[in-house]
């Protein structure tokens, strides 16, 4: 499937990029609609924190102490104030802290997330434009992008949308050398190799602790130029969303009305979900 590339001003550029079939033109099926209906119920449950409570007969701070005695009163016997039956009483079977968490498998998950994509693309509810940055946070700016790009009946303006960049991934730090263990107790030469291998290691550690610091602070601010700014840009305006391509999920993609899809984020995801 071919679509068009369009730039921010919402004017096409002249060519078109291949949205590969195995991710974005699956032929779906009723088996699909099950997976899809597993990884929304596994997103909307873990949304929720499992911190309720109730507090059932013996945690309630109350009296022990017998109403009145058992017999002779014409009454029902009645063993504490803490009863439940009672106003101010414990809770019986109420609820209680647990966790929410429901588990897929990886291949279910990474099928799901195929299916909602190729459903966009059946729907033609795709527009992919070409990678851009904003230089600061503007919301005005990031609604004139929405009001560039047509869709059938308006602009993006009018639909819930969500943008999927190509976030750079972060360097990898060096690992730190281990000190040699058990060396008491050894001879004087093989004691002294161990700890000049030990001194060099350390010396290599440190130089790539540099480089890793100053490709850090490269690494920020492509961030902040590729990806921070938009997503700052777009945080107020409720029908719009950013979103690392890498990280979107199945729940993401059913409540927008469109996908908006950077150039370079179509690799991206054909590379997570053709691992």
């Amino acid at each position: 499937m071919k679509l068009e590339v369009f730039d921010i001003n919402g004017k096409a550029l002249g060519r078109q990029v291949e949205l590969p079939t195995d991710v974005f033109g699956l032929e779906l099926t009723q088996n699909h609609e099950h997976v899809v209906y597993l990884a929304v119920k596994q997103y909307l449950a873990h949304q929720r924190q499992g911190t309720h409570k109730s507090k059932q007969r013996n945690e309630i701070s109350g009296s022990t102490r017998k109403l009145h005695k058992q017999k002779g009163t014409g009454g029902s016997r009645k063993g504490s104030i803490k009863n439940p039956l009672y106003r101010g009483g414990g809770r019986v079977f109420g609820p209680q802290p647990r966790t929410y968490e429901l588990k897929l498998n990886k291949k279910v998950t990474r099928l799901a997330r195929k299916a909602v994509l190729s459903n966009k693309a059946i729907e033609n509810r795709i527009i992919v434009v070409a990678d851009f940055k904003f230089e600061a946070p503007k919301t005005k700016k990031y609604l004139t992008l929405l009001d560039n790009l047509k869709t059938g009946n308006g602009t993006l303006s009018d639909a819930k949308s969500i943008l999927m960049l190509n976030v750079p991934a972060a360097p990898v730090a060096p690992e730190a050398p281990k000190k040699p263990q058990g060396i008491r107790g050894r001879k004087k030469v093989l004691k002294a190799e161990l700890m000049k291998q030990y001194e060099a290691a350390c010396t290599e550690y440190d130089k790539s602790l540099e480089a890793y610091q100053s490709e850090l602070l490269s690494h920020e601010e492509q961030i902040d130029d590729v990806y921070t700014n938009i997503a700052l840009s777009c945080r107020n305006i409720p029908n719009a969303d950013v979103i690392n391509a890498k990280d979107f999920n199945v729940y993401q993609v059913l409540n927008a009305d469109y996908i908006v899809l950077a150039e370079s984020a179509i690799e991206k995801i054909n590379e997570v979900l053709n691992k």
